[in-house]
């Protein structure tokens, strides 16, 4: 049976947000098919910071026929019922009505609807305009031409104003093919305010921002990871947590985890390379829950602690990356070190005003007021 990829290309999602904008579209999609008559084997999300992407497998290629039975009133029944029960079926004259006998209840119209099946592209190409245009982001924009007022024209683009596409940021590209696993597939290509589906999408912003082609989810997954795009956020987290750890062992450091603060930051990548920034260890004077909320808060970084310290921090931490730097990243390290060292010193002078120093009020975890 046939199988359906479709991708939803953006400007960056922020990452709270992405886990469970992949979830409502998922949801949202498949009731959506469902409902129309289509019956699926399976279907998973994916999310990166630049897109939403949904395969479903097994998708029946058409809905079944329907047949419906509307009962309507009796054959002697005044004139008024029958006109209503004809309009709530659809029939233009009571000839259409089929007539049933009931010993008990006598004769009675009946309707009998049948509806041909449609094939699945037509179902997906209704659904989806729908769903992308009422997609239930918490905060959502306008952008581009067809946000000019209702009315107004620019380069063949009519303006919508309100009516507009909104979206968490500005759409660029709808990814939305169909078809058998061995077979060719096909482009089902609805349109959103001049954003037609296709089967292009692009790769990572800075190492491979050139189009790539895809024709079902398997070449999709392969092209992305050439593309330097890690489209499972459940291997980015998984890749950035060990190489973490395993930086920080290097360093004779045991990275201090943090849940949250690991899927936040695969939210934040696409191509995670893990590096290790420094300060200076005058800083370990501060409370350590204040260095780590600082670094972490600011910089969605992690902080490590000497290997069996216990809560003691060492002046090592812990930064994703979104890129592969041709000098090994040593800029990047460079210039969040010195963001970290500027941010700590704000804290070391509340807490510790010294000649020389701003000197300000602290509350009782040492940030300002």
């Amino acid at each position: 049976m046939p199988d359906l990829l479709l991708e939803l290309r953006s400007e960056e999602i922020p990452a709270r947000m992405q886990r469970k904008a992949a979830g409502d579209l998922k949801k949202l999609v498949t009731d959506a098919l469902v409902e129309a008559g289509l019956t699926y084997e399976g279907a998973r999300e994916y999310w990166t910071p630049r897109r939403l992407a949904l395969d479903i497998r097994g998708l029946t290629a058409r809905s079944a026929d329907q047949r419906e039975e509307i009962k309507g009133p009796s054959t002697k029944a005044p004139e008024q019922a029958v006109q209503g029960f004809l309009r709530k079926a659809g029939l233009s004259s009571v000839s259409e009505a089929q007539v049933v006998s009931d010993p008990k209840k006598g004769d009675f119209y009946v309707a009998v609807i049948s509806r041909p099946g449609r094939a699945a592209e037509d179902i997906i190409a209704d659904v989806m305009p729908g769903i992308i245009r009422n997609f239930p982001w918490p905060k959502s924009m306008r952008w581009g031409a067809a946000s000019m007022p209702k009315g107004a024209r620019f380069a063949g683009v009519e303006g919508k104003g309100p009516e507009s596409l909104r979206w968490v940021r500005p759409l660029q590209s709808i990814v939305c093919v169909f078809g058998p696993e061995h077979d060719e597939t096909q482009v089902i290509p609805f349109e959103i305010d001049g954003l037609v589906a296709g089967n292009v999408t692009y790769g990572h912003r800075f190492h491979a921002p050139e189009a790539i082609t895809v024709r079902r989810f398997d070449d999709y997954v392969r092209s992305l990871e050439k593309a330097k795009v890690m489209l499972d956020a459940e291997r980015r987290k998984d890749v950035i947590l060990h190489d973490a750890r395993d930086i920080a062992f290097a360093n004779g450091l045991e990275l201090v985890e943090d849940e949250g603060l690991l899927e936040e930051v695969s939210g934040l990548v696409e191509w995670p390379h893990v590096l290790m920034g420094e300060f200076e260890q005058d800083y370990l004077e501060i409370p350590a829950e204040i260095i780590r909320l600082t670094i972490k808060t600011n910089q969605k970084c992690f902080v490590t602690r000497p290997q069996g310290a216990g809560e003691g921090l060492s002046n090592r931490f812990i930064l994703v990356s979104n890129i592969e730097a041709k000098d090994g990243g040593k800029e990047i390290m460079h210039g969040n070190g010195k963001v970290v060292r500027a941010r700590l010193f704000r804290r070391q002078a509340f807490l510790d005003p010294r000649p020389g120093r701003p000197a300000g009020s602290a509350g009782t975890d040492g940030f300002s007021r």
